[in-house]
C-alpha cells in the first residue's frame, strides 16, 4: 500500500508549460520496453491523465462541499499513490498492475449504469499498464504532475493537449480517412440545430465528445436548478467505437461537470441497429462520422438488404435516420462523395428525402479540417417526418485572397456570420437566393437521380453573362482537343497495358534513402501524409517540435517514391511532386529514390494509382483487422511490378496522360455547356427585365 503524499503548490499549466511537460513524458515514455510507437505510448498517458484529472476535480468538489465523499478510497487516489516521488520501481508497479487496476475495475456500479462507478470501472475494463519499468513510470508520473485540473484555464489547457494527442495518434496511425471536427464547425452545427432542454441529444461517433460538450454549454445557462441540470446531463448520449477517443470524451464531460457521462464504448452503428425502437429514438442527431471507413459484412447484415454498404458514412446516415425521432432535427458532416454517390448511396438517399426535409446543405470550402485531411466536406441539415420540397444550397467562401484553409491559417467562428444571417431562424422563413446561396426542388434532385452536387449558379452566371459566340467558341475548342486526344489514343488494349512485359521486384528499382531531420521542441516543421486510392500527397501544416512524437523526420525531395507501411495495400504510394518538395514525414514512410536508368518515374506514379498494384500489396500485407495491416519496407520492395523498357514505359505514360486529359477536358466541357444554355437565353431574351 502506498505512503500518504502531502500536495504541493501548484502552478498554472500555461500551453508552453504543457508542450514541454508533453515533450518529456514521450522521451520517458520512449526508453520503456513495454511501449512500443505513439499506438501504446498515448493510451498510457491517457489513463494516468485521467486518474490525475479526476482526482483533481474530486479535490475542487471538496473545497465546495465539505460534506463531498470522493467515489475512490483514500489509499487509491492519484493523490496517494502518484505525488510521492519515492514510491517508485517495483513496488509501485506491483501496486498499479495487482491492486490499483482491480479496485478500479471492480468499483460499484448502479442499476441503470449511470453511476460515476459505471463510468470508471467501464473505462478500465479495457485499459491496462503496458509500462515495464517502474522507475520510468514514477518518471511520467512525476512529469504529468506538473499539468494540474482544477479551474477553467486549465481544461481549456487540457483541450490543447487533446489536439496535440489526437494529432499523434493520427500520424501514428496513418490515413485512416477518420480526423476530427474543427470547433467553429461544431459551434455552428449546435447553434443551428439548436437543441432545447429536455431534449435528447445523440452523436453516434463522438470522438473526444466535441458536439455533446458544446451541447452542454449551449443549453447550461437553461439549466438553472438541481433538476435541470440533471436533467441536461441526462439527455447527452454518445457511442465511440476505438477506446482512446473514449478515454479522452468521458475526461471531457467529467472536467465539465457531468457527474456521469452516457457515452458508452462500442460500435453504434453495430448496437443502436440492434437495439432500434421508439423508446431509443431521440430529439437530436449532432455527428461527423469517420470518412472513408470500412465495416465488416457482419455490421452490415442488420441494415435492410437494399441498403447494405461497408461504407461508414452511408451506414451513418440510414442510421441517423432511423434513430431520429418524428420532428427530430440532424446535423450531419459528410464528403462530397456522399452527394454524388449512385447505387446504394442513391438508395440511401431517396429515403432520406422521402422520409426527412432536407432543408440545407452547407458547401465547405477546402481546408476546413485540415490538418486532418483535404477532402472536401459538406454539412446536410434535416428534419424527420416529413419529404423534402425543396433543398437550399449555401457556399461557405475562404476570406478573400485565399483559396483554402490551412491549419496555420484556420476557420473562425465569425466567418459563420453571414451564412447565420441568411439562414432565417428556426423556421427559415427569410431566406433569399443570393451570391452564396441557391435551391433546388425536390423534383430536380429526383431527376438528377439525387446526385447533390448542384453547383452554385450565381458562379456558372458569370459565365452565362459571356456571350454565346465566346463560349460557342472555347466548347469548339475544347472538342478538337477532345476529339484529337481520342484520335491518337489506340484501340487496342495491348498499347495501354503492360502485362505482357517481364515483371521484377519494384526494390530493384527502388533505392532506400534517409535524409533525417533531427526534432527539436522549440521549432516548427511542415509535415506531409499520404492519401489513399493513389491520390497523393498532401501537406499537414505545420506541428511545433513539442507536439511530434518522433526524435526525427525525414525529408522528401521531388521524383522520390514514399509509402505508407500502414496504407500502402490501399494505395498510398505515391512520387512527390514538385509543390511537396522538402516537407517532411515520419519514420512510418519509407522513401526511396528512383533508379531512373531502369524506370521512368512518371511510369511509377502512374502504377501507384493502379488498383492491381494495391491488390498485390494487401496479400502481402501483414497484421491484425482490416485496417491494420502493415507493409514493412521488405514486403513492399518484393513486390513485383510489370517493367517494360523504357521506351516503352514512356509510351504508356504517354497513352495514360491523354486519357486523364480526356477526363479534364469532359469536364470544362459539361461546365461550359451549361454555361453556354443560360448564355443563350440571356441573349434571346435579355439578361434582365427589372429595369
Amino acid at each position: 500500500m502506498p505512503p500518504r503524499a502531502r500536495a504541493g503548490i501548484k502552478t498554472q499549466t500555461t500551453q508552453q508549460r504543457l508542450a514541454a511537460v508533453i515533450k518529456r513524458s514521450r522521451d520517458v515514455m520512449r526508453t520503456d520496453p513495454g511501449l512500443n510507437g505513439d499506438l501504446d505510448r498515448l493510451p498510457q498517458m491517457a489513463w494516468l491523465l485521467f486518474l490525475k484529472a479526476y482526482d483533481d476535480l474530486e479535490e475542487h468538489r471538496a473545497v465546495l462541499d465539505a460534506d463531498h465523499q470522493p467515489l475512490i478510497a483514500a489509499e487509491f487516489r492519484w493523490r496517494a499513490w502518484a505525488r510521492d516521488e519515492k514510491f517508485t520501481g517495483d513496488d509501485l508497479l506491483s501496486f498499479i498492475n495487482s491492486e490499483l487496476f482491480p479496485y478500479l475495475k471492480t468499483l460499484p456500479t448502479s442499476r441503470d449504469g449511470l453511476s460515476a462507478g459505471d463510468v470508471i470501472s467501464g473505462i478500465f475494463q479495457g485499459v491496462d499498464n503496458r509500462m515495464r519499468s517502474g522507475y520510468q513510470l514514477r518518471e511520467l508520473i512525476n512529469e504529468l504532475n506538473k499539468i494540474h485540473f482544477d479551474s477553467i484555464d486549465d481544461i481549456h489547457t487540457m483541450a490543447r493537449l487533446y489536439e496535440s494527442m489526437l494529432r499523434e495518434v493520427r500520424d501514428a496511425a496513418g490515413d485512416s480517412g477518420e480526423f476530427y471536427t474543427p470547433r467553429p464547425v461544431i459551434r455552428f452545427m449546435v447553434q443551428q440545430i439548436d437543441p432545447h432542454l429536455g431534449e435528447a441529444v445523440l452523436d453516434p461517433a463522438a470522438g473526444t465528445g466535441g458536439f455533446l460538450i458544446e451541447t452542454l454549454e449551449h443549453l447550461r445557462h437553461e439549466a438553472n436548478s438541481v433538476t435541470q441540470r440533471e436533467t441536461l446531463q441526462a439527455s447527452l448520449r454518445g457511442f465511440e467505437k476505438k477506446s482512446l477517443p473514449y478515454l479522452l470524451s468521458t475526461m471531457n464531460m467529467l472536467l465539465h461537470e457531468v457527474d456521469a457521462p452516457r457515452i458508452s464504448l462500442g460500435n453504434s452503428l453495430q448496437t443502436l441497429m440492434a437495439n432500434m425502437s421508439k423508446a431509443s429514438q431521440v430529439d437530436v442527431v449532432l455527428t461527423n462520422p469517420p470518412f472513408g471507413g470500412a465495416e465488416n459484412a457482419e455490421i452490415s447484415k442488420a441494415y435492410p438488404k437494399e441498403f447494405q454498404t461497408s461504407e461508414t458514412a452511408w451506414l451513418f446516415l440510414y442510421l441517423v435516420i432511423e434513430i431520429l425521432k418524428p420532428g427530430g432535427r440532424c446535423g450531419i458532416v459528410v464528403p462530397n462523395n456522399v452527394l454524388v454517390d449512385s447505387e446504394v448511396g442513391r438508395r440511401i438517399k431517396a429515403k432520406l428525402f422521402t422520409t426527412c426535409n432536407v432543408h440545407t446543405i452547407i458547401r465547405l470550402p477546402d481546408g476546413v479540417f485540415a490538418p486532418y485531411t483535404d477532402i472536401p466536406s459538406n454539412l446536410i441539415f434535416f428534419e424527420k417526418g416529413t419529404h423534402t420540397e425543396e433543398t437550399w444550397f449555401y457556399q461557405l467562401d475562404p476570406p478573400a485572397g485565399r483559396k483554402k484553409y490551412t491549419k496555420t491559417r484556420p476557420l473562425h467562428q465569425d466567418e459563420f456570420l453571414e451564412c447565420q444571417k441568411w439562414w432565417g431562424g428556426r423556421n427559415r422563413a427569410d431566406r433569399v437566393e443570393n451570391e452564396q446561396a441557391w435551391r433546388v426542388s425536390a423534383a430536380e434532385i429526383r431527376k438528377s437521380s439525387y446526385n447533390l452536387d448542384f453547383r452554385n449558379p450565381s458562379r456558372q452566371a458569370d459565365l452565362a453573362h459571356l456571350p454565346p459566340s465566346e463560349l460557342i467558341e472555347n466548347l469548339a475548342k475544347i472538342e478538337q482537343e477532345v476529339v484529337s486526344l481520342i484520335d491518337n489514343l489506340p484501340r487496342d488494349n495491348a498499347a495501354f497495358l503492360a502485362g505482357e512485359y517481364d515483371k521484377r521486384p519494384i526494390g530493384d528499382l527502388l533505392v532506400r534513402v534517409s535524409d533525417t531531420v533531427a526534432v527539436e521542441p522549440d521549432k516548427t516543421y511542415v509535415t506531409a501524409g499520404i492519401y489513399s486510392y493513389g491520390r497523393g500527397l498532401f501537406s499537414r501544416g505545420i506541428s511545433d517540435g513539442a507536439t511530434i512524437s518522433y526524435p526525427k523526420l525525414f525529408r522528401i525531395r521531388a521524383g522520390q517514391l514514399v509509402f505508407s507501411r500502414l496504407f500502402a495495400w490501399e494505395g498510398a504510394i505515391t512520387v512527390v511532386t514538385e509543390d511537396f518538395d522538402g516537407l517532411l514525414v515520419s519514420p512510418e514512410f519509407p522513401v526511396y529514390d528512383i533508379k531512373t536508368e531502369l524506370v521512368d518515374p512518371a511510369y511509377l506514379a502512374h502504377l501507384c494509382r493502379w488498383p492491381g498494384f494495391h491488390d498485390a500489396l494487401k496479400d502481402k500485407a501483414s497484421g491484425m483487422g482490416n485496417r491494420r495491416q502493415r507493409v514493412n519496407a521488405d514486403q513492399f520492395e518484393a513486390a513485383m511490378i510489370p517493367l517494360p523498357s523504357l521506351k516503352d514505359q514512356m509510351r504508356i505514360v504517354e497513352r495514360l496522360n491523354q486519357v486523364v486529359g480526356v477526363s479534364v477536358l469532359v469536364k470544362e466541357a459539361s461546365i461550359g455547356s451549361e454555361a453556354l444554355r443560360l448564355s443563350a437565353l440571356n441573349a434571346a431574351f435579355g439578361p434582365d427585365i427589372s429595369a
